[in-house]
């Protein structure tokens, strides 16, 4: 995890010069009919998108701006201005720099907790996909922060714009602002093979420049009182007077987005079987056991009544989940891995195989353990909602949902698994409690509302 400061001297914009920026590609705007710009406080939308606000606005493409917070927690030590005065006076400048880029732009602010959105993000993505919804998802671009920006309300507010873009059918690009501080070139933590750069006009410049200048309150101290000191220093603005601005473009996930296929069906799964008895290496890959060891670990409670295992294939992870179980029923659509499944417990009375397409087959009975492993994928939207609506009614008022997906697309399924947890992360009637994110799965536990945290639940808190 990134730590920094802004108070911290950070890269020097004459590094970012010096880097070969003419190899990144243009950003294509073509199919954009409106854009939503989503910002965690008032000045990040004109620091990291000012250019691509002013030019859509020119070009009378409507634009929307979502701010998280109000900004009210940016001089926590300010003797002369309190947390509300402040949310006052960022206001008046976020809608006086949304003028200055261009006629007719939307602000929206939502006031959420200004230095702990994370704990919002539920919130905040529920309002984007109500946005989202509004304003239609195809030829809507998503303008959000970078996922991996190191400060954690860009973060946040990057994560709940991904889930509501690819619920949406929305296209997304992510825009850095603090990466130019606390990284610099060539280093890793750059996301260049997924960047891309929009060269911006003398005019869009100097609209981009008035709106930033706009932001008193960050660009200049608030006093000389200690604590009033200025925020956004000049070494830090170099990096937002490029005659471009960069995004983290993603093309893939638009694509996904917006192109899903259908549902894929028994006879698809027969015939992937026919390659071997274990075709995704379940019993010899170190990442799948890697993968099952973290699932077990996720599991908030140490002991569950009776499990469901939807999409069980040759039951590994059934038989990992054993001794976490009392019993378990494991599902699958394919006949060939329930055989060898039941061949690798036979004998065990508490564990039970069956053959359901799922989720228009669904068993009957109630779990308070469901987990639902490399399978979301498999469905489109819709069969996908269905599932989600099958499993909120056969989960036990405690009752545990897990739920884990690689991340890498493939071209045969319909659905990534991005998009599968931003779809269970909408869902009504359940809470995320746990979410672990690799480059490789993401993992997540859901459990009903209010859901409870390990320690609240062992009387630790």
């Amino acid at each position: 995890m990134v730590t920094f400061t802004h108070e911290q001297a950070g890269t020097d914009e004459r590094a970012w010069a010096a880097a070969d920026w003419a190899r990144l590609p243009a950003l294509d705007l073509t199919g954009v009919e409106r854009v939503l710009v989503v910002a965690a406080h008032p000045d990040d939308e004109s620091l990291g998108a000012g250019g691509l606000i002013a030019l859509a606005a020119a070009r009378r493409i409507p634009v929307r701006i979502v701010v998280a917070t109000n900004g009210d927690a940016s001089h926590p030590r300010s003797p002369t201005h309190t947390p509300a005065r402040l949310a006052e006076i960022r206001g008046r400048e976020l809608h006086e720099a949304a003028r200055l880029l261009g006629i007719g732009i939307g602000v929206h602010q939502l006031g959420l907790p200004d230095g702990a959105l994370a704990g919002a993000e539920d919130t905040l993505r529920a309002d984007l996909t109500a946005t989202l919804r509004e304003l239609g998802g195809p030829g809507t671009l998503v303008v959000a922060p970078w996922r991996h920006d190191g400060h954690a309300d860009h973060d946040a507010a990057g994560r709940a714009a991904s889930d509501a873009a690819l619920a949406a059918g929305a296209r997304l690009i992510e825009y850095p602002v603090w990466l130019w501080h606390w990284s610099s070139p060539p280093s890793d933590a750059v996301p260049w093979a997924r960047m891309a750069r929009l060269e911006l006009s003398d005019e869009v410049r100097a609209a981009k420049r008035a709106a930033i200048r706009t932001h008193t309150s960050q660009v200049a101290p608030l006093s000389p009182a200690e604590g009033d000191e200025v925020l956004l220093t000049p070494e830090f603005l170099a990096h937002f007077d490029r005659s471009f601005e960069v995004y983290v473009a993603d093309a893939a996930h638009a694509d996904r987005a917006q192109t899903p296929g259908e549902s894929l069906d028994r006879a698809y799964f027969d015939e992937f079987y026919e390659a071997g008895p274990d075709p995704w290496g379940y019993e010899t890959r170190w990442y799948e056991q890697r993968k099952r060891d973290v699932t077990l670990a996720a599991l908030p409670r140490p002991r569950y009544r009776r499990a469901l295992e939807l999409g069980c294939s040759i039951g590994v992870l059934t038989q990992a989940l054993a001794g976490r179980c009392d019993e378990i029923l494991g599902v699958d659509v394919a006949d060939a891995p329930l055989r060898r499944a039941r061949e690798r417990l036979s004998g065990r009375s508490d564990i039970a195989f069956s053959q359901y397409a799922l989720p228009h087959e669904w068993p009957e009975g109630r779990f308070d353990l469901i987990v639902m492993s490399e399978v979301g994928y498999y469905w489109d939207a819709p069969d996908l909602d269905a599932a989600i609506t099958q499993i909120l009614a056969s989960l036990t008022p405690d009752g545990v949902l897990v739920a884990c997906h690689w991340r890498h697309p493939v071209a045969d399924y319909p659905r990534t698994g991005d998009a599968v947890h931003a779809q269970l992360a909408l869902a009504h009637g359940l809470v995320r409690t746990v979410h672990h994110l690799e480059e490789d799965f993401v993992l997540e536990i859901y459990r009903r509302p209010p859901g409870s945290s390990v320690a609240r639940e062992t009387g630790l808190v």
